[in-house]
Formats: structure tokens, sequence, C-alpha cells
């Protein structure tokens, strides 16, 4: 949750005027955009849901000693963002912006694309230097309150999302399907990158809409349980129906199965089962770990 504040994505989104309207007031659709996708999204569910140890209050303590830090430095970054937007061409730099999400949105689709693609910080220190302007420079001592609001607003809806991810875990955890969700998270930044270049048709949230029927579509209750029903069901059926070709092979006088020959055969299905089974991560993943973990 902390890496927006480090790579750069969230300065970058307050020079952008991700979080404000036109008239430089908070918009609610910007401020939640950018704590449910940038600071919130599919990697903070999966590692919650996934990794994240300790009881319910262990985890929302943890996420509440996050806040604490996150909202603060989020704010400073809003401060200091207005001297910085005073040394940048606001268009062009408006333009790396939306670059970095959509980098931000194909990483979080396929790994393999994201190996060809740049980091946040190389794009972003692009942009700045492609939008360096000094003779523009001026020291901002009393920052706009609206902006500032507006950034920890921002953050507070991220550890928000994330104290209610936490709060849910146990009825959340198996009934989610973590890759639908993922995908459907780099869909929702991608229409936020569009939004933030300007290239939307229209000024809806967009983005949030996607991520609602995201959400949607991920969470399918139950879906263990029956799994696991049918599992244990066809387990009992095979438990209880004779091996008729092994009594069979008994009743005619076969011969007996030379062990070295079932020896190979288990070593050779072991091996197809290993080739064939595909990574726990992203699509084309090779390791078995996902990377947003």
């Amino acid at each position: 949750m902390g890496l927006p504040l480090i790579d750069g994505i969230f300065p970058a989104l307050i020079i952008a005027g991700a979080m404000t309207t036109a008239a430089g007031d908070p918009s609610i659709a910007g401020i939640l955009q950018t704590g449910l996708l940038i600071f919130g999204g599919s990697a903070t569910v999966a590692v919650i849901l996934a990794e994240m140890d300790g009881t319910r209050r262990e985890q929302l303590t943890s996420i509440l000693l996050l806040g604490v830090l996150l909202i603060p430095v989020a704010v400073a970054e809003a401060a200091v963002a207005e001297t910085i937007e005073t040394l940048l061409n606001f268009e062009v730099f408006h333009r790396f912006a939306g670059l970095v999400i959509l980098a931000v949105a194909a990483k979080t689709a396929s790994s393999k694309v994201g190996e060809y693609l740049p980091s946040p910080s190389i794009i972003i220190g692009l942009g700045l230097v492609a939008s360096f302007e000094p003779a523009g420079f001026e020291l901002i001592v009393t920052p706009d309150p609206m902006r500032l609001l507006s950034a920890g607003a921002a953050a507070g809806t991220g550890v928000g999302f994330a104290g209610a991810v936490a709060l849910f875990a146990p009825r959340l955890r198996g009934n989610v399907d973590i890759d639908l969700f993922r995908f459907g998270s780099s869909v929702a930044l991608g229409m936020l990158a569009l939004d933030v270049l300007g290239l939307m048709p229209t000024q809806a949230p967009v983005a949030l809409g996607v991520l609602g029927v995201t959400a949607l579509f991920a969470f399918d209750p139950g879906s263990d349980g029956a799994d696991l029903d049918e599992f244990v069901d066809d387990a009992s059926a095979e438990s209880a129906t004779p091996n008729a070709n092994a009594n069979g092979a008994v009743a005619d006088g076969g011969d007996d199965a030379d062990p070295a020959d079932y020896d190979a055969l288990v070593d050779d299905a072991n091996e197809t089962d290993d080739d064939s089974e595909p990574g726990y991560g992203y699509p084309g993943e090779e390791e078995s770990r996902a990377p947003w973990l």
C-alpha cells in the first residue's frame, strides 16, 4: 500500500489533478478511484487473504498502524507536489501520469508484458525530465488545503478498504477468485488512465463501475464447499467400487505385474502432471508464488 508513495505514482496523480475538480474542489469519484485502485486493488486483497497472519484483530491493528503512517505521508507529498508542479509543464507531465497508470495496469494483467515495460519510477522520472521548466519555479509555503484533504482522503480510503477486507477475510477467503479480481482491477486501472489522459468521453466514474462489476463476478460464495463435497462423493464411490480389472486378472490366472514397470509408470505420470500444471500467478508465470504477493 505504500508503494504509490515511494515510486511516485501518487504524487503524479496529485499533480495531474486526479483527485480534484477543475475548480479545485475535492472530487469524490477521483478520491475513491485513487484509494481503491492505487492504494488498494488486487495486490492488497491478495496479500490480506493469502499471506497475512494473525487473528482478525491483529490484522486490523496492523492495517490501522500502517494508516497512521500512510495518511500523513500522503498529505506531506501533496504539499510538496504543489511546489514541484511549478517546475513542470502540466500538459506534458499529464500524459506521463496517464502512461504510468497504463503501465501498472499492464503489469497487473500479465507478468510477461510487464517484463518489457519500464518501472513506474522510470516513467515518472522521464516525465519530470521531459516537462521540466525551471523558469516558473515558485516555493509554495501555504499549499491548497483542498488538495491536502483530497490526498488524505484517498489514502484513508485505501486503508479503509484494506480494513474491510481484513474484517471479512474469513468469509472472503476461499470465496474470491483472486485471478479474476486481478484482471478486472487491471481493466479498471486502464479506465482510470484514460480518464487521467482526458480520453474518456464521459465524466462518469467508469473505473469505479468496472471495479464494482469485477468484485461482483469475483465473489463466488460456497464454490469451494461445493467442490469439496463433489470430491468426497467421488472418492467414496471409488472406494466402494471393487477393482474389477485386478480381480479379473487374478481369477484368470494372469501374470503378476512387474513392480519395476509399475514404478516407472508412476514416475512418468508424475512428470507429466508436473509439466502440465500451470503455476499459481500471472498467466504464463513460471514461479510458484504470485508476483503481487
